[in-house]
């Protein structure tokens, strides 16, 4: 009750052939995140997308009693079932990129019948158990740590712009687009994220405390891996040249992350007992959906959704 939620609606051209689509983006992304792909699948399609209470130009309660008040899994779902019945929509194909694969879950495992199809975009098979590190342990390093952006930074949405797009592997119309839906422009020209701290510590906590039930999932689902190959992949903010411990610092984690993310891929491709997958090497977390979104949508569109 008294949230509104940002939702994005593309309609075909003509007559649908395809099945409803709904977009979901991960920690701190925004219906804007999907500003490219969404548009390509409406060739076929209605797709939505929806800003997640928190987040974009969506409502951000804040937590009061508990730590993760308003934000876990199932009142999103709960937001989720929302939007579709305000829509007056009964079945949809559900995609989510990383953290929203929570939510696809448990939306398919409460709502079989209105889950057509699921599509899991670089997500986390359970956000609570620790990634396959093969017993090694990811190196401290502090120029390896994503970094946030400074007072500097929100001087102006240009500053802002320019920081996210020195911290990314590509700058994409969408990355830009998610990025004004998520900050405030104050009166001096100065900008700040538009999603407090409590929310983002609220929404993070929520999701690293949920485990999926795979088991309840009966639609046909595509899974999607990004894996990084290079420093570029993986820390885009890396400024060249490295000292040596740095490069072999990053050498390591990248090994390391890349072990656990195949583990993680194989893991949630069992659980859903589905043979469809894509997964896509020399590729961002980020934006590999921008990046690689010729294959992304081709496999999209190669499945037969129930």
């Amino acid at each position: 009750p008294e949230v509104s939620l940002q939702v994005r609606d593309w309609q075909p051209p003509g007559s649908s052939t395809g099945p409803v689509i709904v977009l979901l983006a991960g920690l701190g992304g925004n219906a804007r995140y999907f500003d490219s792909l969404a548009p390509a699948l409406a060739a076929r399609s209605r797709v939505i997308a929806i800003s997640r209470r928190g987040y974009g130009l969506s409502n951000k309660p804040m937590p009061v009693k508990t730590a993760t008040q308003f934000y876990e899994v199932d009142t999103l779902v709960a937001d989720l079932k929302a939007v579709l019945d305000a829509l007056g929509v009964q079945r949809v194909v559900l995609g989510g990129h990383s953290i929203a694969g929570n939510e696809l879950t448990r939306f398919a495992g409460l709502y079989p019948g209105r889950t057509q199809g699921l599509i899991y975009l670089d997500t986390t098979f359970d956000y609570t158990v620790e990634g396959d590190s093969g017993g090694e342990k990811i190196p401290e390093n502090p120029l390896l740590d994503e970094p946030r952006p400074t007072l500097k930074d929100g001087r102006s949405l240009q500053a802002a712009i320019a920081f996210f797009r020195r911290n990314s592997k590509n700058w994409w119309p969408p990355l830009e687009a998610n990025l004004r839906d998520a900050v405030d422009i104050h009166g001096d020209g100065s900008v700040s994220l538009n999603t407090p701290d409590e929310v983002e510590t609220a929404m993070h906590a929520a999701s690293r405390s949920y485990s999926p039930d795979y088991k309840a999932v009966r639609a046909p689902s595509l899974v999607v891996t990004a894996l990084p190959s290079d420093n570029r992949d993986m820390f885009p903010w890396l400024e060249l040249p490295l000292d040596a411990k740095t490069q072999k610092d990053a050498a390591d984690h990248l090994r390391i992350f890349r072990r656990a993310s195949i583990t993680n891929s194989n893991q949630l491709v069992a659980a859903l007992d589905t043979p469809n997958r894509l997964t896509l090497d020399h590729a961002n977390h980020g934006d590999f959906i921008m990046e690689r979104e010729a294959e992304v949508l081709r496999a999209i569109q190669f499945m037969t959704w129930a």
